[in-house]
């Protein structure tokens, strides 16, 4: 590589890291994306588990006429609390203190309705505005598996088999693996953890060429004896450098997050391993370098570093559409998604994370399209750079 091109990198990789917000940035991008997926699954884990864990409690009132449903609450874990007989408005205070998920009433002529075998009325209170849905269908499946049975011994009883309620025996068979329901859960979360590749170069891209500009330090620095490319090509190598980082931590980060939470727990799982995360870092490089080519070449086009911000906080968005519009629709993984920056590698992750064999050919397409639209656009801005009235007159 050449020494002018290095002395470049080095000139501006060593005034952004002087920077303390900038050091700041890359602490707080790398590390906010992971925590918070890890902090969302973390809740979704706590709250699916939270019946096995803490059980249901019932509040039941006239729970002496039905001692068989009082025994198969407790076999499904929920405690049914004995209460004595309270007013509408009672059960909706009991409710609103959210002393229990749900109040059983069994009206006075419980008993003497189970026994003639007219229907007996069991009243179920809950507050729908509680957040307590799936304990509260728990309660309702007991109800419901309650009446069945009592169904089903009266038939008998009658010389009627159960089995004459139930033409039609319906038989379920999923498919589906831990690892391709965990990469359609965590999959549109993994995406992203490469945004950083295009928050953490702009802080440097703006400062290393519309803020010198600003400064009046940009034409002092093309007046010395340096080609156009090595100029550009060290801003943007400098720029690039932040995005790797910030990119590779915040994907190592995350592998390691999965990897401790409990996914099993909610019947999903992370099955990737270092080899097939090494290989996303890589491939990350790529969009890093695009990310900080788009960043310098817009910011050469701005008078101030104000103008800068203004049109790079557009460019920022840009990638981010793509993924947007194909969750929005709801497509397919198709050969073109490999073809398209920043969508490429969450559909690659997404795709590696089923921990099948995804094959050579999205790992290269994924690569190639991020770095040889880099490098044109360099080229591009090395190649205008070259006229001194475009440096002037910008």
């Amino acid at each position: 590589m050449n020494s002018k091109l290095l002395i470049v990198f080095r000139k501006e990789l060593r005034e952004t890291l002087r920077e303390k917000r900038t050091l700041a940035t890359l602490a707080l991008v790398t590390l906010l994306y992971p925590f918070l997926i890890g902090l969302t699954l973390n809740q979704i884990i706590s709250k699916n588990t939270k019946i096995e864990r803490e059980g249901i409690e019932l509040a039941v009132i006239g729970g002496a006429r039905a001692p068989t449903l009082m025994a198969q609450l407790a076999e499904k874990n929920i405690t049914a609390k004995d209460t004595a007989p309270t007013s509408d408005e009672g059960i909706a205070e009991l409710l609103r203190a959210k002393h229990a998920v749900a109040v059983l009433r069994l009206s006075e002529d419980f008993a003497d309705n189970y026994q003639a075998m007219r229907p007996a009325r069991i009243e179920v209170w809950y507050d729908s505005a509680a957040e307590r849905g799936a304990q509260r269908r728990e309660v309702e499946e007991v109800l419901e598996a309650y009446s069945s049975n009592i169904a089903s011994a009266r038939l008998l009883a009658h010389g009627v088999s159960p089995a004459a309620l139930n033409p039609i025996q319906v038989q379920r068979y999923d498919t589906g693996t831990n690892a391709s329901r965990s990469a359609a859960v965590i999959g549109g979360m993994i995406g992203v953890l490469f945004f950083p590749a295009f928050m953490l170069s702009l802080s440097s891209a703006i400062d290393s060429t519309a803020g010198e500009r600003e400064r009046r330090s940009f034409e002092v620095l093309m007046a010395q004896p340096a080609h156009t490319w090595e100029l550009v090509g060290g801003k943007w190598l400098a720029a690039s450098l932040l995005g790797v980082i910030g990119v590779t931590f915040s994907l190592v980060l995350g592998h390691v997050i999965f990897k401790w939470l409990r996914l099993e727990e909610i019947g999903l799982s992370w099955s990737m391993g270092w080899d097939t995360l090494l290989g996303m870092c890589v491939i990350a490089v790529p969009l890093s370098l695009l990310a900080a080519a788009m960043y310098v070449a817009v910011a050469m086009n701005s008078k101030t570093f104000k103008e800068a911000q203004t049109l790079l906080s557009i460019v920022l968005i840009v990638p981010l559409v793509p993924g947007m519009v194909v969750s929005f629709l709801d497509l397919k993984t198709a050969q073109w998604m490999y073809l398209v920056p920043m969508l490429s590698n969450q559909t690659l992750a997404k795709e590696a994370a089923k921990g099948g064999d995804v094959g050579a050919l999205p790992w290269l397409l994924t690569f190639l399209c991020s770095l040889l639209p880099a490098l044109v656009i360099v080229a591009i801005a090395s190649w205008r750079m070259r006229s001194e009235k475009y440096v002037l007159s910008v």
